[in-house]
């Protein structure tokens, strides 16, 4: 997440040449979990350009010794003492499930109200909403020689949770798995191997490595050794890098 951040200060300190102290905006990203050194501190990461500005922060929804409105006040003080009047949120999420709908607001209302009148809030869209995150991940997907695709996503229970996911996997030409819900990983991979499929690439739908990423490897160096006629190849997560920070700054800048 720190990563990021500093790609977006860069980019945001870049492409508003008008930046300034006074009536200006700051912006604070921030993602469900975090395996950083900053993910059990009790105040939030600050994170800016090489010339002091934007101001650009993280924060974490879980695995945090504060909750998330807490993260948002300390983040929003120390920007309201620089000279900052309106504080960006973006959740860092790709689907639009509990976190996004219900936690993230009722913790942003809270912050507000804490902080009163003296700064104001702003929830920007999810990332995930960015339609430009399909370029993305259809390029990690370029030049890959495969039989066919998996697009492997944690997944929801909730009634529709799941749509975003496959038509994000009819966009890349692969079809879904989950790791939370049917149908599994595994249980896609037997079907594309009953019909002829034996070069399969699986691609994780996550923004970041982490727990589950390292069990769906396991998962996917078992299934390989349980299946030597199949070659069973794993990508990577969409990561930190320039192009998603792009979308960031597209999500921070539309009106």
């Amino acid at each position: 997440m720190e990563k990021l951040a500093e790609l977006v200060g860069a980019k945001l300190a870049t492409r508003r040449v008008s930046w300034g102290v006074e009536g200006a905006e700051e912006n604070y990203l921030y993602s469900r979990t975090s395996t950083s050194a900053n993910a059990n501190s009790a105040a939030p990461a600050v994170v800016t350009s090489s010339t002091g500005f934007p101001l650009v922060g993280t924060a974490i929804l879980e695995l945090a010794e504060v909750p998330l409105h807490e993260q948002i006040r300390q983040f929003a003080s120390l920007a309201l003492a620089a000279g900052y009047n309106q504080l960006q949120l973006l959740p860092v999420f790709l689907l639009p499930g509990v976190h996004v709908s219900e936690d993230i607001p009722a913790e942003v209302a809270l912050a507000q109200q804490s902080l009163g009148g003296a700064i104001g809030l702003k929830l920007l869209p999810y990332l995930g909403a960015h339609p430009g995150l399909r370029s993305i991940l259809a390029s990690q997907l370029a030049g890959v020689e495969t039989d066919a695709k998996i697009l492997i996503s944690h997944g929801t229970r909730r009634v529709g949770g799941n749509q975003p996911v496959e038509a994000m996997a009819d966009y890349l030409g692969a079809v879904a798995a989950y790791f939370s819900v049917s149908p599994s990983l595994e249980e896609q991979i037997q079907v594309l191997a009953a019909a002829g499929y034996r070069q399969i690439v699986i691609l994780p739908y996550f923004f970041f490595c982490g727990g589950i990423t390292d069990a769906i490897a396991q998962m996917v160096a078992q299934i390989q050794l349980h299946s030597p006629k199949l070659r069973l190849s794993l990508g990577e997560p969409i990561g930190a890098s320039a192009q998603l920070a792009d979308l960031i700054v597209d999500l921070i800048e539309q009106k």
